[in-house]
C-alpha cells in the first residue's frame, strides 16, 4: 500500500508526520512513501534527504491525496483537504472528535477508515504510539523556555560582587506529561519549583523531581479513568483557589497544563491571583486552545496586564519545536502503522478486537465507531470501596497468623533436616560430613535469600548468580574423582545444575540486551 504525507496548511503549523528517518522503517513493513514537495522544509528535512531515504517526492498535495491509499498528517483535515479525499482512505492524524463531530461526519460519509492519534488508550502496550504524550513533552519543555525568554531576571539564585539574585519561583499547575516536563526543565535551570494537581497519586513523581508538591487538605480525590483528571465538586474548587491565591504573591512564573479531554480548560487562575502577583512575572498557559486555565488568556498572543504580568497563550509549543515534535510524532505513527500491519507485508488490517486500534478508529467501513468501548486493560487501577473488604485489624491480624504459621513450618523443616543430619552422620565417614554440613547450610541460605527476594528482580538476579554457579561447578569438579561414590553423585548432580543456571543466566541475559536493540 501507498502511504502519502501532504504539507500541513494549517497556519503557524511546521511539523511533518512523515520523517526521513521513518520512511526508511515504513519501507521495512512493506509500504511505499510519498510525500508532497517541501512539505518537511519547515522541520528541517529537505526534499533530498526524503530522496535518500527511498521516498517520492509529489509536486502537489492533490497528486497525494489521489495517489495514496494511507495518509498521514498532524492536524485534522480543513475543507480544502477534505474534499480530495478519495473513498476508502486510511486517514492518521489529530482529529479530536469530541469537539470536531461535524467533520468525523464528512469523513464518515466519504467511507473512510479514520484513526485519530488523540484517541490511544493510555495502556502500556501503547505508550510507543501516545501522541499526545509526546506532544506535551515537547511543550511542557517549551513553556519553561518561553517563560525565560519573557522574564527578566536569572532562574538560578547567584551570589556575586554586585549583589545577590534569588532563584525565581515557578508553580506548575497540573503534573500530567507537560507538568513533569516543565517541572524537570525549571528544576534543571535552577528554580524553586512547586507544583499542585488534583490527583494525589502524583505526589510522588512531582517530589522525586525535587519540585514541592502543594497538599490540599480536603478528602476529595479528583482521579479519573486513563490517568486524567475528572471534574472537581464546588468545596474542592473553593479550596483549590484559596491555595492559588495564596501561592499567588510569592511566585515569578506560572505554568498551567490543566484539561480534561473533551471538555473545555477549567478556569483555574483567576484574575485576582494575577493581580497579586509582582510585576515582570509571567504566566504560560498550555491549555489556551481550549479556551486556557487563567482568565486572561488570549489564545496565541502574549498580553501583558496593568501590573505588568504576562500572559503567554501560545497554541503551538510543539510546533515551535518542529524537528524534534515531528521525529517524535511520525514514530508514534509509523508505530501504530506496525501495528496495523501484523504480517509486515504493506497491507493494513484495521483489527477492531485490539484495544489500541478500536481505541483510535474513530469511523470505519461507513460506521462512526467513536466513542471507543474502555479497553480490556485498565490504564491504572482505581481502588473502589467494596463490602467485602477487610478492615485494618482484621489484615493485620491475618497477616499475624500467616507468619505464626510460616514460623511453624520452618521449626519442623529444621527438626527433620537435623534427624536427617543425625541418620547420615551415623554412617557416613566424618570427613564426608564436614563438607555435606557447609552444602547443606549453603543451599538452606541461597534458598532463603533467593525466596524473598522480589519477583521483579529475578530475571537480573538470574544473570548476576552466573558467577557463584561457577565457583560451584570448579568446587564440584574438584569433587569428581573421590573413593567415595556418595560424593562423586553429589559432585556430579552440582555441576548438571549449576550448568543449567549459567546457560539459563546467559539466555535470559540476552533477552534482556535485546529488549535495548533496535529492531
Amino acid at each position: 500500500m501507498k502511504i502519502g504525507c501532504p504539507a500541513e496548511i494549517t497556519k503557524d503549523e511546521n511539523r511533518i508526520a512523515l520523517t526521513p528517518s521513518s520512511a526508511l522503517e515504513l519501507k521495512k513493513l512493506g509500504f511505499e512513501c510519498f510525500i508532497e514537495k517541501n512539505a518537511g522544509s519547515n522541520s528541517g528535512f529537505s526534499d533530498q534527504e526524503y530522496l535518500d531515504a527511498g521516498v517520492k517526492v509529489l509536486n502537489s498535495a492533490k497528486k497525494i491525496w489521489e495517489t495514496s491509499d494511507v495518509i498521514i498528517k498532524v492536524r485534522n483535515p480543513l475543507q480544502n483537504e477534505i474534499k480530495l479525499i478519495q473513498p476508502k482512505t486510511i486517514l492518521i492524524s489529530f482529529i479530536w472528535p469530541a469537539q470536531n463531530k461535524d467533520l468525523l461526519g464528512k469523513l464518515n460519509k466519504l467511507n473512510a477508515s479514520v484513526i485519530a492519534m488523540d484517541m490511544i488508550p493510555r495502556i502500556s502496550r501503547a505508550q510507543k504510539m501516545d501522541a499526545l504524550s509526546s506532544m506535551a513533552n515537547v511543550a511542557g519543555y517549551r513553556a519553561v523556555i518561553e517563560a525565560g525568554n519573557n522574564f527578566g531576571r536569572f532562574f538560578t539564585g547567584q551570589i556575586t560582587a554586585a549583589g545577590k539574585v534569588p532563584p525565581a519561583k515557578v508553580l506548575v499547575i497540573g503534573a500530567g506529561v507537560a507538568g513533569l516536563a516543565a517541572i524537570g526543565t525549571a528544576q534543571s535551570l535552577g528554580a524553586i519549583v512547586r507544583s499542585f494537581d488534583v490527583r494525589p497519586e502524583v505526589a510522588e513523581q512531582i517530589e522525586s523531581m525535587g519540585a514541592e508538591f502543594l497538599m490540599l487538605d480536603f478528602p476529595e480525590d479528583a482521579s479519573g479513568e486513563g490517568g486524567y483528571a475528572k471534574p472537581a465538586s464546588k468545596e474542592f474548587i473553593k479550596k483549590e483557589m484559596t491555595l492559588f491565591k495564596e501561592q499567588a504573591s510569592e511566585i515569578d512564573i506560572v505554568i498551567t497544563t490543566a484539561l480534561i479531554p473533551g471538555r473545555p480548560a477549567p478556569k483555574l487562575w483567576l484574575a485576582e491571583m494575577v493581580k497579586l502577583m509582582q510585576p515582570g512575572s509571567v504566566i504560560v498557559d498550555l491549555a489556551a486552545e481550549q479556551g486556557g486555565n487563567c482568565e486572561f488568556t488570549k489564545p496565541g498572543k502574549i498580553i501583558e496586564t496593568e501590573n505588568r504580568v504576562k500572559i503567554i497563550g501560545f497554541t503551538d509549543f510543539p510546533s515551535r519545536m518542529a524537528a524534534q515534535s515531528s521525529n517524535l510524532y511520525s514514530n508514534n505513527v509509523r508505530h501504530m502503522l506496525s501495528d496495523l500491519t501484523p504480517n509486515r507485508d504493506g497491507v493494513i488490517n484495521i483489527n477492531m478486537d485490539d484495544d489500541v486500534i478500536r481505541g483510535s478508529t474513530v469511523a470505519h467501513e461507513g460506521n462512526i465507531t467513536y466513542p471507543p468501548p474502555p479497553p480490556k486493560i485498565k490504564a491504572i487501577a482505581k481502588v473502589t470501596s467494596n463490602s467485602n473488604q477487610k478492615s485494618p485489624q482484621e489484615l493485620e491480624k491475618e497477616n499475624y497468623d500467616k507468619e505464626r504459621s510460616y514460623g511453624r513450618r520452618q521449626v519442623m523443616l529444621l527438626i527433620i533436616g537435623g534427624f536427617l543430619m543425625f541418620l547420615i552422620g551415623s554412617y557416613a565417614p566424618p570427613s564426608f560430613m564436614q563438607h555435606f554440613i557447609v552444602f547443606v547450610l549453603s543451599c538452606f541460605v541461597g534458598f532463603q535469600v533467593i525466596w524473598n527476594v522480589s519477583h521483579s528482580l529475578h530475571t537480573p538476579l538470574m544473570a548476576v548468580t552466573n558467577a557463584i554457579s561457577g565457583i560451584i561447578i570448579i568446587g564440584a569438579l574438584l569433587q569428581i574423582g573421590s573413593s567415595n561414590y556418595l560424593v562423586n553423585i553429589l559432585a556430579s548432580i552440582s555441576v548438571l545444575i549449576a550448568t543449567i543456571n549459567i546457560v539459563g543466566g546467559f539466555l535470559v541475559t540476552k533477552r534482556m540486551l535485546s529488549m535495548f536493540k533496535k529492531s
